[in-house]
């Protein structure tokens, strides 16, 4: 299976994704640019809630692979996101508790496609990531996900800590990972959960911590501290998986 990578570059390819109502992740804007096109162009990514990245065109003719950008890039997502709903539906309509990753600070596509993949095999229901300093659903995510962004939805939210309040007002509970916590298998991870993910550098961020329910812990016998981000989403999903099941 082939996934395009979805790069836009020039005013009216840029434009034209927004109205076609194209998902675009990440819009890049040359410094200065503030003619008519490039300031409808803004307006729609502020419509869109796109983050947008004001860079020197150094920068942009580095990205560009026409050499025709106009001053302008985007990165549109291989997929369409879900809505947090559509993944609380999902686990509906199986008649089963949700169960739902939440992923804080995952920058690398690749991570993310695996953990996607995992997510889909654990039979979670969806995959949640913020729209800031966060991988999308590029082609690399799409590919890393062997098949699996077919059906696990990814919704994409502006705050994972309002989202957390929101998901705990419909019953669901949340564990984050952290080598600090409690060890996994000393805590009850059944019932309607999120689990939350940090990145290998910093981890959960305290602010999103601060609101998760519990902190589990996978036990390391080894001499490094720290698991790869997908690997360790596998160890903790699959926990929640073993519990489930007893």
């Amino acid at each position: 299976m082939r996934y395009e990578e979805l790069t836009l570059e020039g005013r009216n390819a840029v434009l034209e994704a927004y109205r076609a109502g194209k998902t675009i992740d990440r819009l890049y804007v040359q410094k200065g640019c503030q003619d008519g096109p490039v300031n409808s162009i803004l307006r729609e990514a502020r419509r869109q809630d796109t983050v947008v990245s004001f860079v020197a065109k150094e920068r942009l003719d580095q990205m560009s692979e026409t050499g025709k950008h106009q001053g302008v890039i985007a990165h549109a997502a291989a997929y369409e996101y879900a809505e947090v709903r559509d993944i609380l539906k999902l686990a509906e309509e199986k008649g089963e508790p949700p169960f739902i990753l939440l992923l804080d600070n995952v920058e690398d596509p690749h991570n993310l496609g695996a953990i996607i993949r995992t997510a889909n095999l654990a039979g979670a229901h969806g995959v949640i990531i913020p729209k800031r300093r966060a991988a999308g659903l590029t082609a690399t995510a799409a590919k890393a996900s062997a098949g699996a962004l077919h059906y696990t939805p990814v919704a994409k939210v502006t705050n994972l800590c309002v989202t957390i309040e929101e998901l705990k007002k419909q019953g669901l509970w949340f564990v984050c990972a952290d080598m600090d916590g409690t060890v996994m298998y000393d805590l009850d991870l059944k019932g309607p959960v999120g689990l939350v993910i940090g990145n290998e550098g910093e981890g959960v961020s305290r602010l999103v911590r601060e609101k998760c329910d519990y902190v589990a812990a996978i036990p390391m016998k080894g001499d490094i501290d720290s698991l790869n981000v997908s690997v360790a989403a596998g160890v903790m999903s699959y926990e929640i998986v073993r519990q489930r099941m007893g």
